[in-house]
């Protein structure tokens, strides 16, 4: 079975650790803008660049057309997420990996794949969180890609031919997407790639992400490689229980 010569990897929810982190600063940025909302409110709009969230949920919320998000309303609020986010992301303990992410990341780039993460976040906060990860500079992941350095964000396949264009990979059907949410499963469905995996630990759980194009459905980071076909152990996938753990980084 081919493997990837690329995957493409959410950041928060999928590769670390979230606990409705983004939800409650997007509701805080909501509120700015003078809207109540929930949670769950939130997480409808998960995985989409955060400008475009926002304004999704005011529309929603307010039964208006969706404002421009370069509207100063959209702008400010858009602002307030930005301050709340990194504000969190600067504290002590608060950039957590996903338990076996690190391992199953070796082990992909073992069997020659080039990682790359994608994001709704903007660069500025994408960088803030990799740059505490430490997982470019270790080598352990290739590039990143913002949602604000394309022109569409999820569910447009934008980041990931943009992640393809700096990875030097031309063909589609030798990419993976990875993550926790409909509309990376939207953007890897609309980028044609090749795997299409929902992991089901994040912020949607398996029975709304099956409801979306996919080729596989993970509760479990360290089952990315064998859902890849990449780790084999005498024919057969290596269970994670198994497979040897990568020491996490302390932050």
């Amino acid at each position: 079975m081919q493997s990837p010569a690329l995957v493409v990897l959410d950041l928060a929810g999928t590769t670390i650790e979230d606990h409705d982190v983004v939800a409650r600063c997007l509701v805080e940025a909501v509120k700015s803008a003078g809207v109540a909302i929930g949670l769950s409110d939130a997480n409808a709009v998960m995985g989409l660049p955060k400008p475009a969230a926002i304004a999704q949920i005011l529309a929603k919320q307010e039964g208006t057309p969706v404002p421009p998000v370069d509207s100063e309303r959209i702008v400010r609020a858009t602002a307030v997420f930005q301050h709340a986010i990194l504000r969190h992301y600067g504290s002590p303990g608060a950039v957590v990996p996903v338990a076996g992410v690190e391992e199953a990341l070796d082990s992909l780039r073992e069997r020659g794949a080039k990682i790359a993460i994608d994001t709704g976040f903007s660069a500025v906060i994408a960088d803030a969180i990799l740059d505490r990860l430490g997982w470019i500079a270790e080598g352990l992941v290739d590039l990143r890609v913002a949602s604000d350095e394309v022109r569409r964000g999820r569910p447009a396949p934008d980041l990931v031919f943009e992640a393809m264009r700096r990875a030097g990979v031309g063909d589609v059907h030798a990419v993976a997407k990875v993550g926790d949410t409909p509309a990376d499963l939207g953007e890897g469905a609309n980028a044609g790639c090749r795997w299409n995996i929902g992991v089901t630990y994040g912020t949607h759980a398996r029975a709304a992400l099956s409801r979306h194009p996919h080729t596989a459905l993970i509760d479990d980071v360290r089952d990315l490689p064998s859902a890849l076909g990449i780790v084999r152990h005498r024919g057969r996938a290596l269970p994670a229980s198994a497979r040897p753990r990568r020491t996490l980084n302390r932050l």
